[in-house]
């Protein structure tokens, strides 16, 4: 798969991805960001699923869209909840549950960890918050999927 990724069409499609990404988190900024928050583009970390490309996408988007926080906490740990998270919904890309778990469990831990720390809230309290907004937004990504494929749209065909 890794070989996969490094080929120039490959490049351009998680950079698309990733551009996608860091878009729509800063067009909706307002609620993109803060201990309630409800990041949209965390819809399209269900992309693994179809197209590997999206990994490396995600991360990056992700990456960028922090930068905007100022808090290097955030970027560093944030960008790694969501590469953590496609990782996953590509391992369980097979097992849909599985897959659509990944982001939600990942960013709620360690985005709901860095929010409690950075602003002295509660840990519990935040991390089930962030994770509340994963799960509205992961369900956004999975209508959204299975919307294509009853439309017959096939995504791998990108890759």
């Amino acid at each position: 798969m890794f070989k996969k990724l490094l080929t120039p069409r490959s490049m351009c499609l998680s950079a698309v991805i990733a551009a996608l990404y860091a878009a729509l988190t800063l067009l909706l900024a307002p609620i993109s960001y803060g201990p309630i928050q409800l990041r949209l583009s965390e819809a399209l970390t269900l992309l693994p699923m179809v197209l590997p490309q999206a990994v490396p996408g995600l991360f990056v988007g992700c990456l960028i869209a922090n930068l905007y926080t100022g808090m290097l906490t955030d970027i560093i740990f944030g960008s790694l909840a969501t590469l953590l998270a496609a990782i996953g919904t590509y391992v369980f890309r097979k097992k849909p549950i599985l897959a659509a778990a990944c982001p939600v469990v990942s960013n709620g831990v360690i985005v709901g960890l860095v929010l409690a720390l950075s602003f002295n809230l509660p840990v519990l309290l935040t991390m089930a918050e962030v994770a509340v907004g994963e799960i509205g937004a992961v369900a956004i990504g999975m209508i959204i999927l299975s919307g294509m494929k009853r439309a017959k749209i096939d995504l791998t065909r990108l890759g």
